[in-house]
């Protein structure tokens, strides 16, 4: 069964990895890229301190980088030593020679399970938990999903790999999530004690406010792939 399932996960991959054109190469290597999102994960702190007190504020702030720290070092440390599975990039692997690369980009030995998406599942999951809007969550988990197809197009990562990486950062995002709301009820002044400080509260539901908030975080986010498409087609011309 293990072995079909191997089989499986490297036959999908091969045909993703084989659906490439010189823009998606620039595009898609780019989309991967770590620091290129600061101003979309910016915004989100932005928004947690423009809407919350900061004590709460400072709870979930704290939490995020928890969460991401935590998740990518279950991948990276824990679980990937054990594994020990290749990356299908690497020149080790025996389909190496059939995998589409992007200007020589390999990744490092192995890859199962994704830390690339741990990590953006677990923001997405985070996030979408926090703001509660449903238009910021179809934008923050079609972001690591597309980010997720980005490492099978550069060859990187099979798909049980993202997979698995995705529910472990949904996982782990759902518990510190718990953990951060209850520790934050803390720091909430009592109902209608402080009417000088109406952003006191764990959550954003409910307000019209809240979602004119939430959408700012959604146009930070798709004007850096409006960058990233800019820069794609110079790119490949």
């Amino acid at each position: 069964m293990l072995d079909f399932l191997i089989d499986l996960d490297t036959q999908i991959f091969l045909f993703f990895n084989s659906l490439h054109v010189p823009y998606f190469d620039y595009f898609m290597k780019a989309f991967s890229g770590k620091t290129i999102w600061i101003p979309m994960y910016a915004s989100i702190l932005y928004i947690l301190f423009r809407r919350f007190g900061w004590k709460v504020a400072l709870c979930y702030t704290i939490a995020i980088p928890l969460v991401i720290l935590c998740a990518d070092q279950i991948c990276a440390s824990l679980i990937r030593p054990l594994v020990e599975r290749l990356r299908p990039s690497n020149l080790d692997n025996p389909i190496n020679s059939l995998v589409h690369i992007v200007n020589g980009y390999r990744g490092g030995r192995y890859g199962f399970p994704s830390c690339h998406a741990t990590n953006t599942f677990a923001l997405a999951t985070f996030a979408s938990l926090l703001f509660a809007n449903r238009r910021l969550s179809i934008f923050l988990f079609g972001w690591a999903i597309i980010t997720c197809y980005s490492r099978v197009y550069l060859g990187v990562h099979y798909p049980g790999d993202l997979l698995v990486g995705g529910i472990i950062g949904a996982t782990i995002a759902c518990i510190f999530y718990r953990v951060a709301k209850r520790v934050a009820k803390h720091f909430v002044a009592p109902l209608n004690t402080t009417p000088q400080q109406p952003n006191l509260q764990l959550s954003f539901r409910g307000t019209s406010i809240n979602y004119q908030l939430s959408d700012a975080i959604i146009t930070i986010g798709a004007l850096t792939i409006l960058g990233i498409a800019i820069y794609s087609l110079f790119a490949c011309l």
